[in-house]
């Protein structure tokens, strides 16, 4: 098995063959002439460091490059990336000046939100104000950079040995946007002791029950995860199943189970069944979890340190000092 991964005219190869990769790149060398660099080590801005227990992906030196920029270097680190409990519906404040600072530091923070799930909440908070940006909105945004500059090198780690089963967290936040009263989405997909997907987002509809909300973002993990497997499936890995779904919404577990309930939800899309079709095929398996123990929990609401520093240590996050190209 061979896999290869382009941008543009960036290539990374991966695969079980050695040989058959040495191969790849001498064919691909004769129609184009290439470059060699070896072991992955930077790949779009990624640093990437592989030794024997694993590999781990960071931005470190992108972080720093926003620090930088941003001129806060010298700043004191903040715990969280948000202050709990802020809210961005006054309209009374002052706008922003030069709104082009802000779109630039919240285009960077998009594409660090590729090895940093942590911070997934609230860039699509801040993101939703490119238009037309506030005060408060840029001071939301160098707080966010501030939390960057205590955990610079945070980054996702993929053991060599790791436990093939794959664990789903659901969760939203009902009617949490002031303007719209759109719920929030939040998802977290782990592998074994690895994350490979998660997403923060806005619902497109309104839900008139926190169940109904909770439901949608069941629906959202549910299509994410058939995805993957598909994937998985092309990569000839069988996959374990029935995946479990944890879900911290007790009604919305028994709408996937029971089909009584489906009598009085009858006002749910008709395609958020998809999480009952599942459930019957035997793809997932719903579970109940604590609001406390709810990983999802941090890609929908801003969070204290305590319990923002919990739930991080379940996105398998590691803070792994690179020195000489080694993990220590």
């Amino acid at each position: 098995m061979i896999g290869l991964v382009i941008y543009v005219d960036d290539l990374l190869i991966t695969g079980n063959d050695y040989e058959e990769i040495k191969k790849i790149k001498h064919m691909i060398d004769t129609k184009f002439p290439i470059k060699d660099l070896g072991n992955a080590k930077f790949f779009l801005g990624l640093e990437i460091v592989q030794n024997d227990l694993g590999i781990y992906v960071n931005q470190r030196k992108y972080i720093l490059d926003l620090l930088h920029d941003s001129g806060l270097m010298g700043c004191k680190p903040t715990n969280t990336p948000m202050i709990k409990g802020i809210k961005f519906e006054d309209e009374n404040q002052d706008i922003l000046c030069d709104p082009s600072k802000y779109r630039r530091v919240i285009g960077r923070l998009l594409y660090l939100n590729y090895t940093r799930p942590d911070i997934a909440y609230v860039v699509q908070q801040l993101s939703q104000f490119m238009q037309k940006p506030l005060l408060c909105h840029w001071n939301a945004a160098l707080y966010l950079v501030k939390y960057l500059k205590g955990t610079t090198s945070l980054g996702l780690f993929y053991p060599y040995e790791n436990d093939s089963s794959i664990i789903a967290y659901s969760d939203s936040d009902w009617g949490s946007c002031v303007e719209t009263r759109k719920s929030i989405t939040g998802y977290c997909i782990c592998f074994g002791k690895s994350v490979i997907s998660w997403k923060a987002k806005k619902q497109a509809t309104i839900s008139r029950s926190s169940a109904e909300s909770e439901y949608r973002s069941l629906a959202a993990t549910v299509c994410e995860l058939q995805w993957i497997s598909y994937i998985l499936n092309d990569l000839n890995f069988k996959l374990q199943l029935p995946i479990s779904l944890y879900c911290d919404n007790k009604a919305a577990i028994h709408i996937s189970e029971n089909p009584v309930f489906h009598e009085r939800t009858k006002h749910i899309d008709i395609d958020c069944h998809v999480v009952r079709n599942q459930y019957l095929a035997g793809f997932i398996q719903l579970f109940h979890v604590q609001t406390k123990k709810q990983v999802a929990d941090i890609f929908t609401k801003a969070l204290d340190f305590a319990q923002f520093q919990e739930l991080r240590s379940h996105l398998f996050l590691q803070d792994i000092h690179l020195k000489g190209g080694v993990l220590r």
